[in-house]
Formats: C-alpha cells, sequence, structure tokens
C-alpha cells in the first residue's frame, strides 16, 4: 500500500501510471470505512488495474461546525482495513491546507436545479461543497472510473452532472446500498449512534420498503402521510423529510407519471444523528 499526503506527490505518481496506459479507478471517502466502502473498492478492484482511495473530510460540505468537529476520524483502523482489502491501493490523506491552501472556500454551482431538491433545501450550500471537492480531487486523481454508493443517490445524479458540466473523463459508476444484517444502511456515521438508536435505525429502510410496496396502489399523500406517523409513533428518531422523487430531475411529485422512474428518499435524525436513505420504486 502506498500512502500519499502531498497532492503533487500522488500527481506525479499517476502521471506516470496513466503513461502506461493503466486503468486507475478511484474511490472518493472521508474515512471511517466500513463494508460498504470495501464493497466499492471491490467493485473498483475488478474493473481497473490499480485503484486510488482518498480519505478527506472536507470542511465544505458540512453545515455545521458541531457536526464537521463530531465526524468520525479512524485513519488508523481505516489504512489496516485498506491494507487488508487492496494490499496495492494508493491512499491520498491530504491536508485541508494542502487541498485549498489558506482558506477553505467552496465554488459555487448550478447542477440544473438538482442541488436545490432535499439534501439541498436540509443543507444549504452542501452540494457546492461536493462539487468543489471532487473537482480538485478529479484533477489530482485523473481516474478512469469513479465509484459511489446509491445511498446517496441524490449525491450520484450531481456528481454525473459535475462531470459533465467540468469534462472530467471519468465515468461515474453507481454501486448498490450495502446493509447491515437489520437493513440499516452503512453509513460512517452510524459510528456515533448509541444502542438503543441503532436498535431503532432500521425504521428508515422499512418504511421504504412499505413506500415500494404500496406505490402504484396509494397515492402518494397516503404513503407520505404512513410514513410521518411511524416516526410520531418512535421516541429515538425523528423524521426530517420523506420524499417521492423521479430520478432524473429529483423533483418530488404527489401524482407520479407512468413512464418515470421514482424513488423514496428518507432523511431523519436519531439525537444529533443525521441518517438518510434510499429506494427505488418501480
Amino acid at each position: 500500500m502506498y500512502i500519499y499526503s502531498d497532492s503533487s506527490e500522488l500527481k506525479t505518481a499517476i502521471i506516470a501510471t496513466k503513461k502506461r496506459g493503466i486503468s486507475i479507478g478511484f474511490i472518493p471517502t472521508m474515512g471511517a470505512l466500513h463494508q460498504g466502502h470495501m464493497a466499492l473498492v471491490h467493485k473498483a478492484l475488478s474493473e481497473n488495474d490499480i485503484i486510488v482511495v482518498s480519505i478527506f473530510v472536507n470542511p465544505t460540505q458540512f453545515n455545521t461546525a458541531e457536526d464537521l468537529n463530531k465526524y468520525p476520524r479512524t485513519l488508523e483502523a481505516d489504512l489496516a482495513l485498506l491494507a487488508e482489502t487492496a494490499p496495492d491501493c494508493l491512499v491520498f490523506t491530504p491536508t485541508v491546507d494542502d487541498i485549498y491552501g489558506t482558506e477553505a472556500s467552496a465554488t459555487t454551482y448550478h447542477f440544473d436545479g438538482l442541488e436545490h431538491e432535499m439534501e439541498g433545501k436540509f443543507r444549504p450550500g452542501h452540494f457546492n461543497g461536493v462539487g468543489t471537492i471532487l473537482s480538485r480531487l478529479f484533477s489530482i486523481v485523473s481516474p478512469t472510473r469513479a465509484y459511489f454508493g446509491e445511498k446517496d443517490f441524490q449525491q450520484l445524479q450531481i456528481v454525473k452532472k459535475l462531470v459533465a458540466i467540468e469534462r472530467f473523463p471519468v465515468t461515474i459508476v453507481g454501486c448498490p446500498i450495502h446493509r447491515a444484517e437489520n437493513g440499516l444502511a452503512l453509513s460512517s456515521r452510524n459510528k456515533r449512534l448509541t444502542s438503543q438508536q441503532y436498535q431503532e435505525a432500521p425504521l428508515l429502510y422499512k418504511t421504504l420498503l412499505q413506500a415500494k410496496e404500496d406505490f402504484g396502489t396509494k397515492s402518494v399523500t397516503t404513503i407520505s402521510a404512513w410514513v410521518s406517523l411511524q416516526f410520531q409513533k418512535n421516541t429515538e428518531l425523528s423524521l426530517e423529510y420523506f420524499y417521492i422523487a423521479s430520478e432524473s430531475d429529483l423533483k418530488p411529485t404527489t401524482t407520479p407519471i407512468e413512464k418515470l422512474k421514482y424513488r423514496a428518499f428518507i432523511a431523519a435524525f436519531a439525537g444529533k444523528v443525521r441518517l438518510i436513505d434510499t429506494i427505488a420504486l418501480n
């Protein structure tokens, strides 16, 4: 395993690699790695000659200083997991100064309105931070393919839009959500859950499964009201939003059009820990 903390050193190594015609798979992460990340690693290993994994807690995509400060940082464990799973991978662990220089600020992006829906409504500026860091990482790593989990489906669509806007020669690969045995979507934030919160958190997935079953036979309004009721009855979780939206433009709907593809999206809090999940409906 080769660890780089300086972007110029990694870029030099990448240029030498690209000259040999070697394909590069890239998995950008904020660390606190889990088996969901490892599923992305395995996918990338199967489709590329080498892989690069970045570990960087990006300050410009957090909406509060508290959330940024409490985000789990487990670099030693992350490196051990990567050494076991992909011993020949390149790992990029830059500092904030290396990525942003003297001021960590985000570029303003226009993603055809995708940035204003769901997560964008509740986390203003979040996708500017996502776009900024990925633009810089793509410029450094020059990947052939980059891998993202579908749990952050809105982010996945925005990353595809970013690549089109900035004309990066990279293929974006979306990968299925990796879940714990109880159905909870794996997330680095799960490390912050209490044991009781962890037991209750699968409610997100359970409600999504029921929404999928009811979609097409019950109205969106009826489904949404039922979801709200399930969270009102739960003392550990509070619902932030539940939407049924088209996959293409992410606009929530109450009157689905038969020929379009839809997903259900949900966000909830367990104490101060924010959880999200999604499921394809048709």
